[in-house]
């Protein structure tokens, strides 16, 4: 099966958009320089050095993986902000949002011997589906090359438009090979898996998803970032890893946009502040003129 790929020379939100539309994947070439690559591989050195086994079926015996990557190194910021890859998910997800949010920064190692994960869908952890929604995009950026024989992420193309099959023919899938500066996107609801590494090197890596905003995110951000850390952190950065309210009044600290925390305050009481959406003030407005009838559905009540 072809592997569908675009050079980073070409492609745009909409060529990308389109891929995802019609595959569920899209590997971009070159999306940013290789030695920019090696840069926060090396910052992550000790860290695959030090982080132990993971446990469990799932993740894998023979993997390492550690969280709380934009305190790791200060390249993550060109990743995670990649202008192309916010694009093209904000294109998918802030129909259904009104703020996209990291939901998991991971590196992820995978020693030879290492056998394959299980199919699965990302969006799964949510126990919430409605049909033409996607929850979630996933990004892997590759520190070594992939390949099939090292345990290249597996994708079952246009798995997407198939989510009631739990799994899908082997023969099926293809390797998402590719070398360090290439990237990975693929949705929520396509059925992936990391590959066996049948080879005699470890394979490394690391995928930033992002999902919507309302969600409850696999890192909770607060904890991985807490505000001594992310002060010192770009504000961008931070508010994209959950330092914003969600509207209505979502993700809220002392009942106000946790942003304030990103600032130099006192720890003296702070007062509530709704964070709403524009039509929910119009309709408290309404409601409070007397343009809002019961029974009606909240809908206003005509003039006259």
């Amino acid at each position: 099966m072809t592997i569908i790929a675009l050079d980073r020379l070409v492609p745009d939100t909409k060529s990308c958009c389109e891929r995802l539309e019609a595959e569920g994947y899209c590997i971009i070439r070159n999306a940013v320089p290789s030695s920019l690559v090696d840069r926060l591989a090396c910052d992550l050195e000790q860290d695959f050095a030090a982080t132990p086994h993971s446990v469990g079926p799932f993740y894998g015996e023979t993997t390492r993986r550690f969280h709380g990557l934009l305190r790791r190194s200060r390249h993550m910021g060109r990743f995670a902000l990649d202008p192309l890859v916010v694009a093209v998910v904000e294109r998918f997800l802030q129909t259904w949002c009104d703020t996209i949010q990291l939901n998991l920064t991971q590196a992820i190692e995978i020693e030879p011997g290492g056998v394959a994960q299980p199919p699965h869908r990302d969006q799964d952890m949510w126990p919430v589906h409605t049909a033409g929604v996607e929850y979630m995009i996933n990004v892997m950026w590759p520190f070594s090359a992939y390949r099939a024989e090292n345990g290249a992420t597996l994708i079952w193309p246009g798995s997407h438009r198939r989510q009631d099959e739990i799994v899908m023919p082997a023969e099926d899938a293809i390797a998402a090979e590719m070398d360090p500066g290439d990237a990975l996107i693929f949705l929520g609801s396509t059925l992936h898996a990391g590959g066996a590494n049948k080879s005699a090197s470890s394979r490394r890596g690391m995928i930033i998803s992002y999902s919507l905003g309302w969600l409850k995110p696999y890192e909770l951000p607060w904890l991985a970032y807490p505000p001594e850390i992310a002060r010192s952190l770009p504000r961008s950065l931070m508010t994209l890893a959950g330092y914003q309210a969600h509207r209505p009044n979502l993700g809220t600290h002392e009942g106000r946009c946790p942003s304030l925390l990103l600032n130099a305050i006192g720890d003296g009481a702070q007062g509530a502040i709704d964070v709403l959406r524009p039509e929910q003030e119009r309709l408290i407005a309404d409601y409070r003129a007397g343009r809002i009838l019961p029974g009606l559905g909240g809908s206003p009540a005509e003039d006259g």
